[in-house]
């Protein structure tokens, strides 16, 4: 490895960052990382802490599985790589996708279909819904509805559909077709709902309007995260995620749930899905399939969908799109390892206990700092959203998110700020000792941002 002080002079010289103007990264350089383990993470000065991000939400095992990291190696070794397009597959591919299917049956998921991470995981998404329609006789169903503060990646597709206008605006014209309704964020929410059940039930109604507005015959599909999260980390009323299956299923229209976060254990439950006991037509799945340490994903795919597409005999149902790196015999590997570690551990279990001290810890906090003006959470996934007038919920200044992650990472914890939510999402397998470090580290955070 290059020393320290060349890595800090060439830091954001040479390659741009994603979702970062170059020129702010070249005048607040990156933190550069060097090591890993277990919870922690170390930068290039020696500086050690708790990854209460979680890498970006999929770090769900650590930084020290030694059993996914051996299966790469292995691999490696014996094959790696080889595509699976026509003609080709490889063994582990084969082995990953029966493992997927035996552990998402119980969302009614029975085929996968691989892909080289979230984004593509939606964009695929996207494309089988269109397809599952016209293989029926309904190619008018061409339309997407979503919700706002949704996010879902950033391929044309993914981006059409993101409910925040930050990832949208400097790529307009988008996919045409593509709505937004209102989602159940209760703190700023556009009816004056008092209460999540209430803003459930009225967020399904704009559904059912959208699509009667639309015309269901022209709507393919609804798409949501189970807990919406780049977004801001917003759980939906229990009730919600049911109201909607009962609308699509009336109209129609099919769904497809972003589990790219959610999926394998960060609710405290399996799936999102499983948590809110929705089954979905269509599962997007990447970042902790692999425990972070390859880049892969996969379209799970329910019985409904998959007899329209295997009965088919007219040609339509041809799966015509694919990429270079769909399943990947090293990324298979990883996968498959990390899902028999996931089915051993059942990270879940320990994600809803530890969840709710960290959710409570942080209400305790609101309690003692105005600045707090809500705390959301479900799982091993919390946020709090900062603001200079608890009253008006006027958002903190830009400089504020900033100071507030500087101060947490001075005191031994990486958090992540996306706009004015400080979000908080480390491995599933962190201990009562973490959570506390956490939460202290986010009370040193509370008062810097005090003190801006």
């Amino acid at each position: 490895m290059k020393d320290s002080n060349f890595l800090k002079e060439h830091n954001a010289r040479q390659f741009w960052h994603p979702m970062a103007h170059p020129a702010d990264s070249n005048a607040n350089p990156p933190t550069i990382l060097t090591g890993g383990e277990g919870v922690y993470i170390t930068d290039v000065d020696g500086h050690r802490s708790i990854d209460a991000v979680g890498g970006l939400w999929n770090v769900n095992l650590g930084y020290s599985s030694a059993p996914v990291k051996a299966a790469i190696a292995d691999q490696l070794e014996a094959l790696p790589y080889y595509s699976t397009f026509r003609g080709t597959t490889n063994d582990k591919a084969i082995e990953l996708a029966y493992l997927l299917a035996d552990f998402f049956a119980p969302d009614g998921m029975t085929r996968s279909f691989f892909t080289s991470g979230g984004s593509d995981s939606i964009e695929i998404a996207l494309k089988f819904a269109r397809q599952y329609h016209r293989i029926r006789g309904e190619g008018t169903r061409t339309k997407f509805i979503s919700l706002e503060k949704g996010y879902h990646g950033t391929h044309f597709g993914g981006i059409s559909i993101n409910g925040n206008s930050k990832f949208r605006n400097a790529y307009e014209p988008l996919l045409a077709g593509c709505y937004h309704i209102p989602g159940p964020y209760l703190y700023r929410n556009p009816f004056g709902a008092e209460t999540a059940e209430e803003l459930a039930h009225l967020s399904a109604k704009m559904l059912e309007r959208e699509i009667a507005f639309q015309g269901a015959n022209t709507v393919a599909a609804f798409i949501m995260e189970p807990v919406l999260g780049a977004g801001g980390v917003i759980p939906p009323h229990p009730s919600f995620m049911g109201l909607v299956r009962d609308i699509c299923d009336k109209h129609g229209v099919l769904l497809i749930v972003d589990e790219v976060i959610t999926a394998f254990g960060r609710t405290g439950s399996p799936t999102g899905s499983r948590h809110w006991g929705v089954q979905p037509d269509l599962m997007c799945t990447a970042k902790a399939i692999t425990n972070g340490y390859f880049p892969f994903g996969a379209v799970m795919i329910a019985d409904r969908i998959v007899s329209v597409f295997e009965d088919d005999r007219s040609g339509a149902g041809s799966v015509d799109m694919g990429y270079t790196y769909s399943g990947h015999p090293v990324g298979a590997a990883a996968a498959v390892a990390t899902m028999q570690e996931t089915v051993r551990i059942k990270p879940w279990e320990n994600a809803g206990p530890r969840g709710a001290e960290m959710k409570a810890g942080l209400q305790e906090l609101a309690t003692r700092y105005e600045v707090v003006g809500d705390v959301r959470g479900e799982g091993l996934m919390c946020a709090i959203e900062l603001v200079s007038d608890r009253a008006a919920k006027t958002p903190v200044s830009k400089a504020a998110p900033l100071a507030f992650q500087k101060a947490a990472y001075e005191d031994g914890v990486m958090v992540r700020v996306s706009g004015n939510n400080v979000i908080l999402s480390p491995p599933l397998i962190v201990d009562e000792s973490h959570v506390r470090k956490i939460l202290s580290a986010t009370e040193a955070g509370l008062k810097a941002v005090a003190a801006t």
